[in-house]
């Protein structure tokens, strides 16, 4: 996943680095130098998974190249030309990741040409570049959502490649989500059909954590931390009620890890619901029963929904609305169906429940990033360059087991599914130990028991086929 047969390396080491990297190479440290040490070693690897058992031994493991600035470099920083472009939704951070691009690009490497692309992939042939300075960029890591706007959807290779040939861009940084990262395989395979010399870069970005291999995506913690409001003031609201009920939904189409760890963070939730696992609202072991049964002996009740829940139920119909631009899923509103629902079951059983709805969906994807997640940011968009200018091409950049790392698109994108949550995550376990919940979901399996048709093992409804 680099051009192996075009590479031309400025190769500088000992003590003519320090003389020749901003005349040749351009890399340079907060002194105009970088001694060898602080070069990554090209035969440097990153080992996943970190855990080994009967069940994966150490021969399984698959092994990323260590990221990091290499001594020998691909392009000479005198002729690149960048591109930056943020794809699909929202995710804090995104700014953040915009300016180190452009410094890094600026101050490290003496790249004198950036521009940035607006509204996502149709922004390469749809709207006039905006060039990208450290004097236009400055301050914009304080800011939420992205100054070069985003969109889904707008994918064309064949217009994408020719607006790139046009202005002469040489290396191209994409963020975004599987989506945007199917789009760099695309645009890989035109550029490689043209023969050119352009390096394609990714850097992962979703704010539902769900991106396989690595470890977590920058956004992920702010999210969490905004989240964790909502839940404490739909705790506050609850808790000032006889019976009072808080409900809040959270962001995760496929995937709950917002729900799971916000929960986790607030100490108060009694009731988390995820897309992952199969539920029933209704009957003696459905959602509505355990949060009725609660409100009897506690008085009050905080749930917290993820959105892609609406999927989840199996005894309610909640039907979706269509596709978007990206062809996901428009989902029916499971807070505003939990909000009614929730309130009638207790009404007809005599207990006049008084529920609050708080739905922060947008708000905690709009807000700039925390100091962790800008630290990420920063180290993502820094080897993404360190990896262009290495001469790597349709690879991403990630932390993985703790240790920064290049990963080739498709590893991500195409050969493995998407994280999820599966019950026996230690996550989804420690959830349950703090909410004291019923893990809800059905796993259905043929010798669930002899007899009986449900079993209940330590929260896990396990149903038996007929």
């Amino acid at each position: 996943f680099f051009f192996s047969s075009r590479r031309r390396h400025t190769r500088c080491s000992g003590v003519s680095w320090a003389r020749r990297c901003v005349q040749e190479t351009g890399v340079s440290g907060g002194e105009g130098f970088l001694p060898d040490y602080s070069f990554t070693d090209g035969h440097s690897f990153i080992i996943n998974p970190a855990i080994y058992g009967p069940k994966c031994t150490i021969g399984q493991a698959q092994k990323f190249l260590r990221a990091g600035p290499r001594r020998n470099i691909f392009f000479r920083p005198s002729e690149v030309r960048a591109a930056i472009v943020t794809c699909g939704g929202l995710c804090p951070g995104l700014n953040s990741v915009i300016r180190e691009l452009v410094l890094c690009l600026h101050y490290n490497y003496r790249v004198k040409t950036v521009y940035g692309i607006k509204y996502g992939y149709k922004g390469f042939y749809s709207f006039e570049w905006e060039e990208l300075t450290p004097e236009n960029t400055t301050g914009i890591h304080q800011l939420g959502g992205t100054i070069l706007g985003s969109s889904r959807g707008g994918f064309d290779a064949i217009k994408i490649v020719d607006a790139l040939v046009e202005k002469q861009i040489n290396q191209v940084y994409l963020i975004g989500g599987d989506g945007t990262h199917r789009g760099i395989g695309n645009l890989l395979q035109e550029i490689n059909k043209r023969k050119l010399a352009i390096t394609l870069a990714g850097i992962p970005k979703t704010i539902d954590n769900d991106i396989p291999i690595i470890d977590r995506s920058f956004g992920f913690e702010t999210s969490i931390q905004e989240a964790q409001r909502a839940i404490q003031s739909a705790n506050v609201e609850a808790m000032c009620l006889e019976y009072g009920i808080g409900l809040v939904k959270l962001m995760g189409r496929n995937a709950g890890f917002i729900a799971v760890h916000a929960s986790l963070a607030s100490r108060d939730v009694n009731v988390c619901i995820v897309p992952e696992f199969d539920i029933n609202l209704y009957g003696p072991r459905g959602v509505l029963e355990f949060i009725y049964q609660r409100l009897k002996v506690k008085r009050h009740c905080i749930v917290v929904v993820a959105e892609g829940a609406a999927e989840a139920v199996k005894d309610a119909q909640l039907v979706s609305k269509g596709v978007d631009a990206s062809g996901n899923l428009k989902l029916a509103d499971i807070g505003l169906f939990l909000q009614t629902e929730i309130v009638k079951y207790c009404k007809e059983r005599g207990l006049d429940a008084s529920l609050k709805y708080i739905d922060p969906t947008y708000m905690i994807r709009a807000v700039p990033s925390n100091a962790y997640d800008t630290d990420i940011c920063s180290m993502l968009a820094q080897n993404a360059i360190h990896g262009s200018f290495a001469g790597f091409t349709g690879f991403t950049v990630g932390n993985v087991n703790n240790r920064s790392c290049f990963i080739p698109v498709e590893e991500i994108s195409i050969k493995r599914k998407p994280r999820r949550i599966t019950p026996e995550d230690r996550t989804w376990q420690r959830l349950l130990a703090s909410t004291g919940q019923p893990s809800f979901c059905l796993l259905y399996t043929s010798d669930a028991a002899d007899d009986l048709l449900c079993v209940d093992l330590g929260g896990r409804r396990i149903i038996k086929k007929k």
